[in-house]
């Protein structure tokens, strides 16, 4: 599998680039500002891209805006952002094309290699991994709102996990319930939520972030 990793801070560039050639993924590029990405991006048309959301040279969100717009030119380019803090804007732009293989991850995941390349794994194969902490803030955010205020406890449990890119047998195995009732579940949300059902999980995970993150 072939990554482009952008990150400007030299000892974590090197240390993304080690721990994934050491899980079997070939590097083509490791780039330090949002030029250089953009380039690696076009030219290598890598399997996936792993992006610091802030590069050379405007520190804001170069990175995030250069893997916008290289999936602009090749549509569903799976993109794994990663970002110091939780910032629920970047999560909704990542998400706004509605197609998969996205996701976003705070760099303290990082330091986890097994969750961290289980993610680029996911984003590669077109799945969706969100971070927990993004999802627990965009649902504190609706948790007033009458949908979200419909479920009960264990549903947002499953909420929260099917939002992170989980595969009901995922969900099962971390709740210690069977399939069948993580099946009851989500088909409850969905239900509630007024989102129509779906076996497609990258396609269910968007639909209900878009949900949780409109304004």
């Amino acid at each position: 599998m072939r990554v482009v990793i952008a990150e400007d801070l030299f000892l974590l560039r090197d240390g993304l680039v080690r721990m994934l050639e050491a899980f079997g993924f070939e590097i083509v590029a490791a780039v330090a500002s949002g030029p250089e990405l953009s380039r690696a991006l076009a030219e290598l048309a890598p399997d996936v891209a792993v992006v610091d959301v802030r590069l050379p040279p405007s520190f804001t969100d170069e990175g995030l805006q250069c893997a916008l717009e290289a999936r602009k030119a090749r549509p569903g380019l799976p993109v794994l952002v990663l970002s110091q803090h939780v910032e629920q804007l970047y999560a909704r732009e990542l998400l706004a094309d509605g197609r998969g293989g996205v996701g976003y991850l705070l760099k303290d995941r990082v330091f986890d290699a097994e969750q961290f390349v289980d993610a680029v794994r996911r984003v590669a194969s077109g799945g969706t991994a969100m971070d927990p902490q993004v999802i627990a803030q965009l649902l504190s955010r609706r948790a007033r709102d009458r949908p979200m205020a419909k479920l009960t406890p264990r549903e947002v449990e499953v909420m929260e996990l099917v939002a992170q890119g989980r595969s009901n047998a995922a969900i099962a195995t971390r709740l210690v319930i069977t399939e069948r009732a993580v099946a009851k579940h989500t088909s409850n949300i969905f239900g509630k939520l007024a989102l129509p059902p779906s076996d497609d999980d990258n396609r269910r995970v968007l639909a209900v972030l878009a949900y949780l993150d409109r304004g």
